[in-house]
């Protein structure tokens, strides 16, 4: 497939009221292509899209980027999806403006505009980490826009940064006298490494994939970052788990490693929601669409298979 980049003029959006990136996902529904789609002044966000047919959302979460779904992609492709990437703002190469509204709630906000834009309804969606969270309030705020959600080793978050991340973020003035990016590299490495099951899968090249957006503009995903870690959530996730109606499938890595969903998390979410699945993937860590893009694959196919009543006694 030939890979197409196309960015947003403002002038040309507005003119065509949002209506040209619909006809350019028309025109070129099979091919695989990036889009840059603008959503006020300083913000825009990177879409990725593959292929055609059922639309697929996935989401990153906070360390990630299109580059991680490169496994997961094909397979969902050559299953007769279409794979539609989005990388919140901070996040990939997506705008990082210092002064954003990083919450969670803007950055659902931020999903339900892209797709908004490019005219997707009813779209499974599959997020990661951090990003399971905000898709959860994507799923209360426009139940049109999603048909069913599997969250990746995300639970119902409050914050998008842990008490570590905030921690860590104090170091952030020093990080470039330090060692800058070649520092951020080795972080990333351990992180990915404690974080998985199998950390086969985390060569030198993945590392440099994962840390080539932070590389690409190290002061602006610092400013970013700290922006992340300052916000303070406009409303509870909580309260609202109850409106969510679609199917909602939690998978999580069965192997011990970091980043993993509270105990307390999974019973929230099986209290609250009215159609809830928990999987555990034997083996796996924190990074499931690096380590088991197949059991992503067969969740996702899973969720969506029609659901067939038992058949009924017949009397004699």
């Amino acid at each position: 497939m030939t890979l197409v980049t196309a960015r947003a003029d403002p002038k040309v959006n507005k003119l065509y009221g949002g209506r040209v990136w619909w006809l350019l996902a028309v025109l070129l529904a099979d091919s695989t292509y990036s889009v840059e789609v603008p959503l006020a002044p300083a913000e825009s966000l990177h879409v990725e899209i593959s292929g055609g047919g059922e639309p697929v959302v996935l989401i990153p979460g906070l360390f990630g980027s299109a580059f991680g779904f490169r496994t997961l992609v094909p397979l969902l492709t050559e299953r007769g999806y279409r794979a539609i990437v989005i990388e919140p703002l901070g996040i990939g190469r997506s705008a990082r403006p210092p002064r954003a509204d990083y919450s969670l709630t803007a950055q659902a906000n931020r999903l339900a505009a892209v797709l908004d834009t490019l005219r997707v309804r009813q779209a499974l969606v599959v997020a990661h980490s951090v990003g399971g969270s905000e898709a959860f309030r994507l799923a209360y705020l426009r139940p049109d826009l999603v048909k069913a959600l599997i969250s990746l080793e995300g639970g119902p978050s409050e914050t998008a940064a842990t008490p570590a991340f905030k921690r860590a973020m104090r170091f952030a003035p020093w990080i470039k006298l330090l060692g800058g990016v070649r520092l951020i590299r080795w972080k990333i490495r351990s992180i990915l490494v404690a974080s998985s099951g199998d950390a086969s899968w985390v060569t030198d090249d993945v590392v440099k994939g994962y840390t080539a957006p932070a590389a690409h503009n190290l002061d602006a995903t610092l400013k970013a970052f700290l922006a992340m870690a300052a916000v303070r959530e406009p409303e509870r996730l909580q309260p609202h788990l109850g409106e969510i109606h679609c199917p909602v499938r939690l998978m999580v890595g069965g192997a011990r490693h970091d980043g993993d969903v509270s105990a307390e998390e999974v019973v929230l979410l099986e209290r609250t929601l009215p159609h809830f699945t928990l999987d555990s993937v034997p083996g796996a860590g924190h990074f499931l669409y690096e380590e088991r893009p197949d059991a992503v694959l067969a969740a996702l196919l899973q969720t969506t298979a029609p659901v067939v009543d038992p058949p009924r006694a017949v009397d004699p």
